[in-house]
C-alpha cells in the first residue's frame, strides 16, 4: 500500500480507489455489496474467504478511519477455525501492519478508507 487518506487509497499495481481487498499476488476494489457488508454487523466471512483462497496465511482487517466498520463475529470464527489470528485495527494502523507482514509472509487485507 503506497498511500492512504480519507476516502482514497493508492495501491501499487492497482491504482487509486476507496476500499481494497489485497491478497498475495494482487488485489482489487472491495465492493461491499457483493457480500452484504455494512458497517454493522461488519466484515463478512465471504470477504475474508476470498483472501484465504488466494493463499493468505495472515489477515489484516481495517475498521475504518474512525473505527465505524465492525467485524462480524462469524468472520472471526472462520479465521479461528483456519488457525489464523486476524490483525484488526484502525485503517492507518492496519496499513502499517499489512506492509510489515507482507515483507515476510503471504498476507491478505481488507481496507476501508472512510469512517
Amino acid at each position: 500500500m503506497l498511500a492512504i487518506s480519507w476516502g482514497r487509497m493508492e495501491v501499487d499495481g492497482l491504482g487509486v480507489g476507496k476500499d481494497f481487498k489485497l491478497y498475495p499476488g494482487g488485489g482489487r476494489a472491495w465492493d461491499w455489496t457483493e457480500t452484504g457488508t455494512r458497517h454493522s454487523p461488519g466484515i463478512q466471512p465471504d470477504d475474508v474467504e476470498e483472501l484465504l483462497i488466494h493463499g493468505a496465511t495472515a489477515i489484516v482487517l481495517s475498521r475504518g478511519m474512525q473505527l465505524q466498520l465492525e467485524v462480524d463475529p462469524r468472520t472471526l470464527t472462520l479465521l479461528e477455525q483456519r488457525g489464523i489470528t486476524p490483525h484488526v485495527a484502525e485503517t492507518g494502523q492496519a496499513v502499517q501492519i499489512y506492509n510489515e507482514l507482507a515483507a515476510t509472509q503471504p498476507v491478505g487485507g481488507l481496507f476501508h478508507s472512510t469512517c
